[in-house]
Order: C-alpha cells, then sequence, then structure tokens
C-alpha cells in the first residue's frame, strides 16, 4: 500500500517478519493485478488477490444503489477493507473502514493508521470530505480550537495532518 508514513512501514515489516523485497513484490503484484488487462476485475480480480470477502451486502448512497463486499485484514483487526462495485461489477471505490460504526475521535486520537476516513468526517463538526491528489487518497478539512486542518488519507486510512 502507498503509504505517507515510511516509519510505520518499516515497523509493520518487522512485526510481520517480512522484507522490503517481500512488499515491493506484494505491492507488484497489486499493481499487476490492477491494471493488466488479462486478470479478472471487480469483485472476481479481488477474490483472487484477497480471497473470499467477510460480507457482501447492498448499499445505498443518496440515490445510489451498489454492492459492497468487505475483507478482513489481520493487520487492522478494527477495520475492513471495503470495495463498493456498480453496475456490471465496475469498482466504484474501495478503502479501510470500521464496518460497526464511526469511532468517536479527539484530536490526540488522530494517529497514523489509527482511523479511516469516517471516524475523522463524524468527529468533528463541519467536516468536509474530499478528493486528495493521487488516485486511492483522500482529505477531510476541519476545524479544532480555531486552527484548520486538512487529515490524509491513502485507502481511507489515516496518513498524516497537515494545517490547512
Amino acid at each position: 500500500m502507498r503509504d505517507l508514513n515510511a516509519e510505520r512501514v518499516e515497523d509493520a515489516l518487522i512485526d510481520m517478519g517480512a522484507s522490503r523485497a517481500e512488499l515491493r513484490a506484494a505491492h507488484t503484484q497489486w499493481t499487476k493485478m490492477s491494471h493488466s488487462v488479462r486478470t479478472s476485475k471487480g469483485l472476481a480480480g479481488l477474490r483472487t488477490v484477497l480471497g473470499p470477502p467477510s460480507y457482501q451486502g447492498k448499499a445505498t448512497i443518496g440515490s445510489l444503489t451498489c454492492d459492497v463486499a468487505r475483507w478482513a485484514l489481520p493487520s487492522w483487526p478494527d477495520l475492513e477493507f471495503e470495495v463498493l462495485l456498480g453496475p456490471e461489477g465496475a469498482v466504484w471505490n474501495q478503502w479501510f473502514v470500521r464496518p460497526h460504526g464511526d469511532k468517536a475521535l479527539a484530536f490526540a486520537d488522530l494517529i497514523p493508521w489509527g482511523c479511516v476516513v469516517a471516524d475523522v468526517a463524524a468527529s468533528f463538526p463541519g467536516a468536509a470530505q474530499g478528493e486528495g491528489s493521487a488516485p486511492h487518497h483522500w482529505v477531510v478539512d476541519f476545524a479544532h480550537e480555531g486552527t484548520d486542518y486538512r487529515a490524509r488519507f491513502v485507502y481511507g486510512l489515516y496518513q498524516r495532518l497537515d494545517r490547512a
């Protein structure tokens, strides 16, 4: 996963007993799967890499109804990787979510990899979600104690906080 916290990645590699070469190989496999014309697309392609989803259902977002699939991943036991699928199985969105509802956060709780977009958006009144600067990047703009902030996310997982 592309990440904005190199130190956390190094710590995670140690915790998993994985090398940098294994990380690069996994990233290469994910990228090839995502962009190859020969790889199955949509849910079938994700099943190839992640296995069967732990949850499948429907979600209504505004006036749209889409299919939802989620995978529990061992590195983030309180989160799940969620994919929203549109007509004919097209992937509309993929990111980490908290499957049992948002977590209420205090400002001090903004720790990299500790929360997701919905947690931050629900915890700070007036927060506004937006697209980030690259694919699979998001931002949440909010104010705290008179200062404007921008929380940055990759695949929905909190990375860092910048003053806006």
